[in-house]
């Protein structure tokens, strides 16, 4: 093998191994995989309480229809937000904050981070706390990224930003075409929830044009199954995470 070719085949096997090393931390979005190895990343707490989130808002239509189902049952839950949405919808966002709400990140814009290099994914979380911070008035703690997937230079910048990772054990499946009200309860209530994390969706940024409407039909139904069950709903900040679990995996994945 000439010279000229072994370099070139130590660069590839170098840059594979780079690569490799940026995209290990996306098999924590492997559901089975998180919930046995990383609990606390999965958004499992404590027994007896629920913690709702809401991801991709805020939605002008669906986000004010969540509130006021969210008021009327006395809950409140944490809203990862798109900073895009923020800035477009600003007074949305503030509405989310007056009501009590906890406030998280879901990033700047709603792309797959395997398909970002380390810069712009820097960028895309700082500009994502920036704008976040600057509409609602209030610092996140917790990040979830996009389609449940980060890399080694997300969870880097997201530890340097004091955020702390955070999935979800349940989801309503409402982000797409077939998603019906009684699908969304289904989906999330079909194994026990006490001590779990819903992932549901007040936005169709992403999805399915409209199929937030499933969620705002479904939710009412939710809640009044896990009050029926003997179940504390409300946001992660209530929900006993063990917040330095995930903070661990963040710190392991960055070094």
């Amino acid at each position: 093998m000439s010279r000229l070719r072994r370099a070139a085949t130590a660069a590839g096997i170098a840059a594979s191994a780079l690569l490799a090393a940026q995209a290990a931390p996306a098999i924590s979005a492997v559901g089975p995989v998180r919930r046995t190895l990383w609990p606390g990343l999965s958004g499992r707490g404590r027994l007896g309480h629920v913690a709702l989130t809401f991801d991709d808002g805020p939605h002008p239509e669906a986000t004010p229809q969540v509130l006021r189902i969210l008021d009327n049952a006395g809950v409140q839950a944490t809203f990862f937000l798109l900073a895009r949405m923020v800035s477009d919808h600003p007074r949305v966002a503030q509405a989310i904050a007056a009501a009590g709400h906890e406030i998280a990140v879901h990033g700047h814009d709603h792309r797959l981070l395997l398909r970002r290099g380390p810069a712009a994914t820097r960028t895309d979380l700082t500009m994502a706390v920036q704008v976040i911070a600057e509409f609602t008035g209030t610092v996140p703690r917790w990040w979830r990224p996009p389609y449940g997937v980060a890399t080694t230079a997300a969870l880097y910048e997201a530890r340097r930003l004091g955020l702390t990772p955070v999935l979800w054990t349940h989801w309503g499946r409402d982000w797409t075409r077939r998603a019906t009200p009684g699908s969304v309860a289904r989906s999330v209530l079909w194994r026990p929830v006490s001590g779990g994390t819903i992932l549901l969706h007040d936005s169709d940024h992403a999805a399915v044009p409209r199929c937030w409407e499933a969620t705002v039909g479904a939710l009412p139904g939710i809640l009044a199954a896990c009050r029926a069950r003997g179940l504390d709903v409300g946001p992660l900040r209530d929900h006993g995470i063990a917040s330095t679990a995930a903070a661990k995996i963040g710190h392991a994945r960055a070094h």
